[in-house]
Order: C-alpha cells, then structure tokens, then sequence
C-alpha cells in the first residue's frame, strides 16, 4: 500500500466541482472543504483560438464565478504536472482572487528540457520560480481545514504528481478512467516503465477513495465521465488493471504510443505552462509570440 501521511484525514469529504473543457477534452476542479469554505482550483485552462492567434478566459471566468457565487476563499491553484495539450489560466485566476500556484518540484527539469528545445535563452529562469510552490513527493499543505499531501507520479512527464485531498485523489495525467487505460509517456522525459510504477503507487491507496481524471474522451462514444475509485481501477483499468505485468504495459505503451500523433496545441501549452501560465516576454515591438521548432517535437 502506498504510505499516507500521518497528519492526513481520510475521512474528510471534500466538495469536488468539475468544469469541462470540450476544445481540450479537459477537467478543471474546483476542491472546497465545507467546514471553512477554502478551496483549491487544480488545472484550469485558458482558451486558445491558435489560428487566429488570440486567446480568452471564457472558461476560467466559470470558475472565477462559481468560486465567487459560493462565497469560496481560494488558496491554491494546483498544475498537477506541464501539460502539452492545453494552456493554464493559473495566473489569470490568481490575479482575480489570490492563492498560491503550485506545481511539482521537477517542474526545473522541464523547464531545462523545453527552455532548449525552444532556444529560450539565458533569460528564461529554469528554477521554477515561476511558481509559489514547488512540492516534494510526500509534502502537505492544507486548504481549510481539509489535509492534502502530493504524490510524486511520473512517466507521462518528469513532474507530474497525484494530489490527495481527504478522501480524493486527483491523478493528472497518470491515469485514465478505467475505459480509457493510461496516458502516452513518449513527451521528452516521459517513461513507460516510471509511468507503470507511479501507477502502482496511485492503486496502492485505499481502494474506496475518490479518483478525478484530467482528462477524459469518451471512449466508443460514452459520455464524458471523470470520477472513479481506485478499488474500480485496480480491477478494470484496460491497461493495468487486475495485475498486468509491468513489461506488458511497457510493450503495450510504447507500442501504442508510436501510433498517436502530437497534440495540437503542444507547442503553445508548453511554452505557457513551463512558465506557470504566463505567456512568453514581448518582442522589441511589444508583440508576443510563440516559437514553433522545426523537427523536434
């Protein structure tokens, strides 16, 4: 079984509040503890129209009001890992009601990675002090009264972490719903074998507690679902469910993995997000772009 912290409250039932992003196929939460009103908001998304070159909040201003409407108090906003497949809202969030972004402490060895791929220069701080928290597999923090810890997980990405709060646990991209197996781990610095066992460690909770995906897409056409059990995925998940071997998935990830193609908004997500949402420094001219690097991605 995986270790929990002492300090953590199983019993504690958090009120979960998801918000579906379809462009992306994404699930932002919002996590509020119904004794103190404080809340978290974890992966949130910013639109991006990426032909037009424009983006908007359409999305995050739902959260913004629900946490408003509520009479909320946010104090976190977590990014359980960098993702390449849509744009963080963090920062417009923060700037409208306050809270700490938080984000797994190998997010560094991301932003080394990408700060190359995308020949950022020496003026892109690859410290992770874009964040206001870096955490540590096994780390705690509160949100009211309810205790979190966070989970290092990673083989999707180098930083991915699995976020516990009470009795639920929010996987990122580590996991799918059981239908939907698990995520590719072929993105630089992604791993099969590391994906398998940071997977063993998300089964190895206690099998009653909640599971929230990030993502989810509708496999053979059911509707869009993002809440299961780890009890449910240990016995059904299609790629590592009841007890297949770890060179099994490897096989099967690595194999799978050679046939999806690059999400389409890779290039612009991750130049945001290994910035904590913030969009690349202005030009001379005052005008933002992305950079788009040929044959490397």
């Amino acid at each position: 079984m995986t270790q929990i912290p002492q300090s953590h409250d199983m019993s504690a039932k958090p009120r979960v509040e998801a918000f579906f992003d379809a462009p992306t196929n994404t699930i932002s939460y919002v996590v509020a503890d119904p004794q103190t009103r404080a809340c978290a908001v974890i992966d949130s998304v910013m639109d991006i129209d990426y032909a037009a070159g424009r983006i908007a909040f359409e999305g995050a201003d739902r959260i913004v009001a629900f946490i408003r409407n509520n009479g909320l108090d946010l104090q976190w906003l977590i990014e359980t890992h960098v993702h390449a497949d849509h744009l963080s809202a963090a920062p417009y969030i923060q700037g409208i009601l306050g809270g700490q972004i938080g984000i797994g402490r190998e997010i560094t060895t991301v932003q080394e990675t990408f700060g190359k791929i995308f020949n950022e220069g020496t003026e892109f701080q690859r410290d992770g002090s874009q964040f206001d928290r870096l955490f540590a597999d096994g780390d705690t923090y509160r949100i009211g009264n309810l205790t979190a810890f966070a989970l290092h997980t990673p083989g999707h990405t180098p930083a991915c972490m699995t976020h516990v709060i009470g009795d639920a646990a929010f996987a990122g991209d580590t996991l799918f719903m059981p239908d939907g197996g698990s995520a590719r781990a072929d993105f630089p610095g992604g791993d099969a074998r590391t994906l398998y066992r940071s997977i063993q460690r998300v089964l190895g909770l206690p099998g009653e507690m909640r599971l929230f995906m990030c993502h989810d897409y509708g496999p053979n056409g059911r509707e869009i679902r993002w809440e299961t059990t780890v009890a449910e995925e240990r016995e059904h998940n299609i790629h590592v469910g009841s007890g297949a071997s770890e060179d099994a998935f490897v096989a099967m990830r690595e194999a799978r993995d050679r046939t999806l193609p690059v999400p389409r908004l890779i290039i612009p997500s991750l130049q945001v997000n290994m910035r904590g949402g913030r969009l690349p420094e202005g030009d001379a001219n005052g005008q933002t772009y992305f950079k788009v690097p040929i044959n490397r991605l």
